[in-house]
């Protein structure tokens, strides 16, 4: 264990024990630091965790207190998830949009929502680099730059890229009409209609309506809770199947918050090289790391332009300014020629204002704070999970995102639930949604993307009485 692990466990441990109860306020960082004999980055990185598990509080100018006893740690769902057999046609949308109408609402406890809670982002200042910006807007400039996207925007991204390690050219980036617009201008420059795709199961429903529209089959292959999609049962779907490419996300996957490891990454690359499938990679939730460094997605192992990246700054900056990207590798041509015929641009004034934020905003600063927040979100629905579910329950707890994965009982129906929590103000996500033939009927997933409050936690108390 790190020294920061160890720390966090003996402060729990005395938690647990009743040595520190609720209401103590822990010893300073300074003072932590001094008994501990250990570095003063090394007690926050342990009182962060602490948070993260909803065990402490910090309070502003007073400290760390103590919140509750820790509970037992709910199991995680275990083993590979049971796929499908074959290719399936795909017809989800009718069900999708049944769900997503519901969380969309205002008055709805958003736990089936798919996005953060705006009061989480940066808002007023992207505003203010609107505003700047648009006065300032080269018209000439902007129909030069039409299809691939800001030149100021792309450099940034790239500079991005590099600071993580990637090398990747400014002209193979093109800027979209946010990820959704880049996974699907991805998946038009490798399939045809009729073709196969395969996806994790569970999967992203977005993933599966995309598939739906373009007259593609689905082949839904095992996958962990933890490491993301099995890669034997992978290949056998390749040999078998002959799939034309892949829509995976192999960084805190939409829905389950699986996280597959380098080692995992770089296989899957040379794997899909080998038998020359393409990779379209869904990384939207890369930023949204709880450790101390950004998981490497597949796109850095690649080395024949397989891997199509894609990611956006809907779930980390401004859902509702659209602006995503594709770092395209060797697709990058038959990817412009799709969005000349397609989307043809994305808006100017809001790819200048996000260039302008990226260089002088502080994204990174917001980034830190904002982690910070998800992953203690995270914390207060696991412990509300552990408190208010039936017996069984398992959960996942995602190194990342803010999604969490939860397995019920076998004879609960959560396409019921779901209709039965929205007569009570809380939307869910039930778990067939993300599965082409309707599996998952016992599992749901939740949202940890908006701040806890009295009435978050009245909403899983009613959710837990309406699961028993």
């Amino acid at each position: 264990m790190k020294r920061y692990e160890r720390l966090t466990e003996e402060i729990t441990a005395s938690i647990r024990s009743g040595l520190l109860r609720a209401g103590d306020r822990l010893p300073s960082v300074r003072q932590t630091s001094a008994s501990r004999g250990v570095s003063p980055s090394t007690v926050f990185k342990a009182y962060y965790l602490l948070e993260a598990r909803g065990l402490i509080r910090a309070r502003d100018r007073s400290g760390y207190y103590v919140l509750r006893a820790p509970q037992a740690e709910l199991p995680e769902p275990d083993g590979l998830s049971s796929a499908s057999a074959g290719r399936h046609p795909v017809d989800v949308s009718d069900n999708v949009l049944q769900v997503l109408n519901a969380t969309l609402r205002r008055d709805m406890l958003p736990f089936g929502s798919a996005f953060p809670s705006p009061s989480l982002l940066p808002y007023g200042r992207l505003a203010k680099f609107m505003a700047a910006t648009v006065q300032r807007l080269d018209p000439w400039g902007s129909i030069d730059d039409l299809s691939p996207g800001d030149a100021a925007l792309r450099r940034a991204i790239a500079l991005r890229y590099l600071a993580d390690g990637l090398s990747v050219p400014v002209d193979d980036i093109i800027i979209t009409n946010g990820a959704l617009d880049a996974l699907n201008l991805s998946l038009a420059a490798v399939t045809q209609p009729g073709d196969a795709v395969i996806v994790e199961s569970p999967t992203f429903y977005a993933a599966l309506q995309s598939l739906e529209r373009n007259h593609l089959h689905a082949i839904e292959v095992a996958t962990h809770p933890r490491e993301g999609i099995d890669l034997q049962a992978l290949e056998e779907a390749i040999l078998r199947h002959r799939p034309r490419a892949c829509w995976l996300m192999t960084t805190f996957q939409n829905p389950l918050g699986s996280l597959m490891p380098d080692d995992k990454k770089e296989a899957l690359v040379r794997l899909l090289a080998r038998h020359g499938v393409a990779l379209i990679e869904d990384d939207v939730y890369g930023e949204l790391y709880f450790g101390e460094n950004r998981p490497r997605p597949a796109k850095a192992f690649d080395r024949d332009g397989i891997v199509m990246h894609c990611s956006s700054f809907s779930k980390t900056l401004a859902p509702g300014y659209r602006v995503g990207w594709v770092a395209a590798g060797r697709y990058t041509r038959q990817i412009m020629r799709n969005k000349l015929t397609t989307s043809l641009a994305t808006a100017a004034p809001t790819q200048a204002a996000i260039a302008a934020y990226l260089e002088k905003g502080g994204f990174d600063r917001h980034l830190r704070q904002f982690r910070q927040a998800l992953a203690l979100q995270q914390g207060e629905l696991l412990q509300a999970v552990a408190r208010y579910f039936p017996k069984g329950t398992r959960a996942t707890r995602p190194a990342g995102g803010y999604f969490v994965w939860v397995e019920l009982p076998a004879h609960i129906d959560t396409l019921k639930v779901h209709r039965a929590a929205l007569g009570h103000g809380i939307s869910i996500a039930p778990g067939p949604l993300f599965s082409s033939s309707g599996a998952f009927g016992n599992f749901l997933r939740l949202n940890g993307g908006h701040p806890w409050n009295p009435e978050m936690e009245q909403g899983m108390a009613t959710l837990g009485k309406l699961l028993a």
